[in-house]
């Protein structure tokens, strides 16, 4: 039998921090438009008190994001459809009910190659990459609200912005 003493004890509860209920229906939450998806914000790092972050995913047929990685862990869990996975230059694809962990910086990216969308959780830890898709995202109404229509001229702008953020938001685009 080990002594409690051993351990360090666990720091008191602080008030200062609230409970956080996001509902993904809600309009009063983050939801951008973002790699041809749906991504509404239900936990940002300062409701976790910097742990992590929660990211509900709604990925059309043939949406995802770019080869690119970061230092910090993202998991996905599917909860509806498949994705196809590509971790290191090799690719597999995970359905409904699979959970995944991308190591910190490790080079990946995902497609829903599918012809239905695919319904994600993503947790960031620590995390920052809610920040990063609010500044590169186009925000929508609510997360069943199409995407905005941009032009040529504007998708360049994004893809712009999403590049010259992307090291304030330790990620990188291979």
């Amino acid at each position: 039998m080990t002594n409690a003493g051993e351990y360090p004890p666990i720091p008191v509860d602080d008030p200062d921090r609230k409970l956080a209920v996001a509902d993904p229906e809600s309009r009063d939450i983050p939801h951008i438009s973002l790699a041809r998806g749906a991504y509404t914000i239900l936990l940002t790092g300062e409701q976790t008190g910097g742990r992590y972050c929660l990211i509900d995913m709604l990925i059309p047929p043939g949406g995802g994001p770019p080869l690119h990685r970061h230092d910090f862990e993202e998991m996905f869990s599917i909860l509806e459809g498949e994705i196809e996975l590509t971790f290191r230059g090799e690719t597999c694809k995970a359905s409904a009910g699979v959970t995944v962990n991308i190591p910190a910086n490790a080079p990946h990216r995902f497609v829903n190659n599918s012809d239905k969308p695919a319904h994600l959780l993503c947790m960031c830890a620590p995390p920052g990459q809610e920040e990063y898709f609010l500044a590169v995202g186009d925000k929508i109404e609510s997360r069943s609200a199409p995407p905005p229509s941009l032009s040529a001229d504007e998708l360049a702008q994004r893809r712009g912005r999403a590049l010259a953020l992307a090291a304030k938001y330790r990620t990188e685009f291979v």
